[in-house]
């Protein structure tokens, strides 16, 4: 018996649909372009992520997220340089980030993994750690969505650099 047309329309819309709605009944939910909004409702400033998000993923049960820019790239807040690698993964409650992989900020010389960051509104501050390591940052600095740079003269080389870094002398950057 063979199925009229509009019959085997349906039935290829049940089978697309129904992974759908399975991900949607079990508290999963992906979402393109809204992750700085999720933010904000979890109590944390929007500039959290920068403005290439491509793709977004939140575990409602678990808080587990992941995002995906559009390619890795570098951020300055304020005079903090920031790094976002491409993929980004980690944990969320109210007001806080834990188990976070993906944002590395520099630290004199050195590059330091962000493991995770806590919201303190009550002293306008969010505190980020980097293992054993914190460091509490104006939440201010936080309130626009930063753009993404790829970093190519963010930075002053060689003695330039190394003079602008430690705050020697003013250094003029061309």
């Amino acid at each position: 018996m063979a199925m009229s047309p509009l019959t085997l329309l349906l039935v290829a819309i049940a089978v697309i649909a129904a992974p759908l709605a399975y991900g949607a009944c079990n508290g999963e939910a992906s979402l393109k372009g809204v992750a700085n909004d999720v933010l904000w409702e979890y109590g944390l400033p929007k500039g959290l992520v920068p403005d290439s998000v491509t793709s977004y993923t939140f575990v409602n049960a678990t808080g587990d997220f992941k995002i995906q820019l559009a390619s890795s790239c570098y951020v300055w807040f304020g005079d903090h340089y920031t790094y976002f690698d491409k993929n980004l993964s980690g944990t969320m409650s109210y007001g806080a980030i834990s188990n976070l992989s993906g944002i590395q900020a520099k630290k004199l010389f050195f590059w330091v993994s962000i493991s995770s960051m806590v919201a303190r509104p009550e002293r306008g501050m969010i505190e980020f750690h980097a293992g054993f390591i914190s460091e509490d940052v104006p939440m201010s600095l936080f309130e626009k969505v930063p753009v993404c740079s790829n970093g190519v003269g963010e930075q002053l080389h060689g003695a330039a650099g190394v003079i602008r870094e430690m705050n020697v002398l003013p250094v003029a950057e061309v």
